[in-house]
């Protein structure tokens, strides 16, 4: 009879143990995600950042290699049209959709994709801001545009 007792106690401070485990946050003692924005945020503050025409910011946000292909110049050239939608709808944006995207023989590509708030009573935005990212875990941009977005099909 004592045997089964002490297995009952058992069981009852492993399972004590294992919820004391599970509320102990992972990666404690170490830097916390919250050290790092979220792709949503870096899409949002490079966006902006090209909205308010801080090009030279907003160009040591790209990714290394596109970066470093993209002479400071040029890419104030590349932006300029994003500059000037901006100055057109305002610097104000709401996020618009996320998502991966799947192209032939390459490995998924993260992107976040912004609207400008002075569309947001539109039934469909006119604009959408993209930024692409090389995967789920980067942060630093791979792509962007202003991507027109048709009427749509009646």
């Amino acid at each position: 009879m004592k045997q089964i007792g002490w297995f009952f106690i058992a069981r009852w401070v492993g399972s004590l143990l294992v919820l004391l485990l599970l509320s102990v946050p992972l990666g404690a003692g170490v830097a916390s995600p919250a050290s790092q924005p979220s792709q949503i945020q870096a899409a949002r503050q490079f966006l902006l950042t090209v909205l308010r025409g801080e090009f030279d910011v907003a160009h040591r946000m790209l990714a290394p290699e596109v970066g470093s292909a993209l002479t400071p110049a040029r890419f104030r050239a590349v932006a300029l049209p994003l500059y000037e939608q901006g100055r057109h709808y305002g610097p104000s944006i709401d996020l618009y959709k996320l998502g991966f995207r799947l192209r032939d023989g390459q490995h998924p590509q993260s992107f976040v994709a912004f609207m400008f708030k002075a569309d947001t009573l539109a039934a469909r935005p006119k604009v959408q801001l993209d930024v692409t990212f090389r995967d789920s875990t980067a942060r630093q941009v791979l792509s962007f545009g202003v991507i027109p977005l048709a009427a749509p099909v009646r």
